[in-house]
């Protein structure tokens, strides 16, 4: 039996905004079990239908956290199914200093108190710059995982820790059960969202990724390609069946 694959939704985007239940139905036909919605909190009713319809989960969801009004994000999260909603990014301007990586981490108590009081956890999801800004001998990113309170999770995206100079293998290694989500992505690792490619058609190492978190979920996500992108899903699709098989 092989392990689900997600894929985030941010990838197709563009679809998405003319026509949400048909490109959920078009990733259930590749063969995609689960996805993770960003942007949902507007349009919770309509995901409320069109996933089920295609027979879709969503485990987890991006949203903002840090700084928001977390009870319409948390409602809406509830009303999806969805477990564990991730914050997808924290402006590079406050991964400088020890002292302000660890006022974020802090930030997350307050949020995860109040996403357990609707029964979800919280996480969050690095870029390339958590991993760039290297404090004191360490990466930001692994700094801010050594200071967040219990129960919170992070969401490794496996590229842009490769850009920002890290080995992701390496780096799951050493954050352990920490790490319940993967947004495996390829390409020549570079920050030209554009160059990237179908899982497995570029540079990743993503077999050693996999074998580094096997418990975490992999999301499949593009930011961007020049290619077709359903085409580039339904190859990373094939190519994760038969890494995971």
């Amino acid at each position: 039996m092989t392990s689900p694959i997600s894929v985030q939704l941010y990838t197709v985007r563009d679809a998405i905004a003319a026509d949400l239940p048909g490109t959920l139905q078009r990733l259930a036909d590749i063969g995609y079990t689960q996805v993770e919605p960003w942007g949902f909190v507007e349009r919770v009713e309509e995901y409320a239908e069109a996933l089920p319809a295609a027979g879709l989960t969503a485990p987890s969801a991006h949203s903002k956290l840090v700084g928001q009004d977390l009870e319409p994000i948390f409602a809406a999260a509830v009303r999806l199914g969805v477990g564990t909603v991730i914050d997808p990014h924290i402006d590079e301007t406050r991964w400088v200093t020890r002292e302000d990586v660890e006022a974020i981490a802090a930030e997350f108590v307050a949020i995860s108190d109040a996403a357990a009081a609707h029964g979800l956890s919280v996480g969050y999801h690095n870029h390339e710059f958590e991993l760039e800004s290297v404090i004191d001998g360490t990466p930001a990113l692994e700094i801010f995982a050594a200071a967040l309170p219990a129960g919170v999770v992070l969401e490794v995206d496996t590229y842009w820790v490769e850009v920002g100079g890290v080995d992701a293998a390496e780096l799951l290694a050493r954050l352990g059960d920490q790490v319940q989500f993967l947004h495996v992505k390829d390409g020549p690792k570079s920050k030209d969202d554009s160059e990237q490619v179908a899982v497995g058609k570029g540079v990743m190492p993503v077999r050693d990724i996999l074998r580094a978190a096997p418990q975490a979920l992999a999301v499949v996500e593009l930011d961007d390609t020049r290619g077709d992108v359903f085409t580039a899903l339904t190859d990373s699709y094939e190519f994760l069946q038969g890494v995971r098989a």
